[in-house]
This record gives structure tokens, sequence and C-alpha cells, in this order.
């Protein structure tokens, strides 16, 4: 039985996500950052950096989301990780991209949005951040032309990490109907039954 540390609505979601997708068992641990249990000396020697997730398995511990995904698509459904040198390229490629790119401004403008007081929020920071999304979904809707998956012609984890993050736009102000292609892409990926089992735990 995998333990997972965090929560399907936080920056976890996409490991509760990938863990939908290998179908292996697996128990929800929640982290009270309220109670300070992130900083707690048994929390701190599963993760040093005081954060979620993390992911353990049996005596393998894992944090960062995008390592939990890699380990859990390597060890339970290594097709995720793409079956080609040049998918496994493209996986990473898409991934770090993912994570490196197209998160940040998203991350800028969340956190204005939901953490900062409204009466507090600065929106030049927001004007500057959300200007730097639209070109990168640019990059994102061409790499999908005439193409049903970013890597190949499956499923992968191209696809489930950077949809993880592209996916929160539309809640930022950020919207993706001018990009048929990622469009058409979300629809695609939302028929599979691991990704509706996702959606419901985060109701």
């Amino acid at each position: 039985m995998l333990n997972i540390y965090g929560s399907p609505r936080s920056s976890s979601g996409r490991c509760f996500w990938a863990l939908e997708e290998v179908g292996a068992p697996y128990e929800p641990k929640t982290i009270s950052f309220e109670k300070g249990e992130h900083k707690s000396p048994e929390f701190l020697k599963i993760n040093p950096n005081g954060k979620v997730p993390a992911l353990i398995d049996g005596d393998t511990t894992i944090w960062e989301s995008m390592a939990i995904n890699f380990y859990l698509a390597n060890n339970y459904k290594p097709e995720l990780t793409g079956t080609t040198p040049s998918e496994k390229g493209l996986v990473q490629q898409w991934s770090f991209w993912a994570l490196g790119e197209l998160q940040p401004p998203i991350i800028e403008i969340f956190i204005q949005m939901v953490f900062v007081p409204e009466d507090k929020r600065d929106p030049k920071v927001i004007e500057k951040a959300k200007a730097k999304i639209p070109p990168l979904l640019e990059i994102l809707n061409n790499a999908l032309e005439n193409k049903d998956y970013l890597a190949g012609n499956e499923f992968t984890l191209a696809d489930l990490n950077t949809l993880s993050v592209a996916s929160i736009c539309p809640k930022i102000g950020v919207e993706l109907t001018p990009f048929t292609n990622i469009t058409s892409w979300l629809k695609r990926i939302g028929e599979r039954p691991a990704y509706k089992r996702y959606l419901e735990l985060c109701r």
C-alpha cells in the first residue's frame, strides 16, 4: 500500500491523478499546515523541506511531484514514460517545460488571487505574469497540431504533467478557448476514467 501525503486539490493533485492512472492501491495522508504538522519532526523525516507531496512505497520515500510521478510510472505503468527513446525524451521535455516555463507565471497569479487579500494585490504583478502565459500556450497549442498527445500516439506523463499545469489557466482568468488544439486535447483526456476519478477526489 502506497502512502501519499498531500491533497488532490493542491499542487499534489498531479500525483493523485498519476496514482489513479497506474492503478496502484494507495492511502492519502493529510497534513495540516494550520497546525504546523508539515514542520513536525515526524514529517520532516519524510520530507526535510516540510512540503507536500511526499510518497512512501515500502522502504522508498520520494518527494517533489514530478519525481513522484516518474517513480509511479516507472514502477507501476512504464508505458506512461514512453516506449521509445524519442517518446521518453519528449515525456521529460514536456514535463520539465510545464514545471519550469508554464507553471511559474500561473502560480504567481494564483498566489495573488488566492492568498493575497484583495486590497493588497499588486495589479502590475498579475498583469506582467498574465502576459507571459499566452505565448507559452501557443507553443503547447502548436505542438498538438494534428496530434492527439504530446509524445507519440498514446497518453503519457507528458500529457498528465503538462495538463496538470495548463488546467489552472481558466481559474486565474486565462481562457483556453482560443487554443483549439489544447481544448481538443483537454476534452480527449477528460474522457479518461482515471482523470474522472481524480476529479471526483477534488470535489
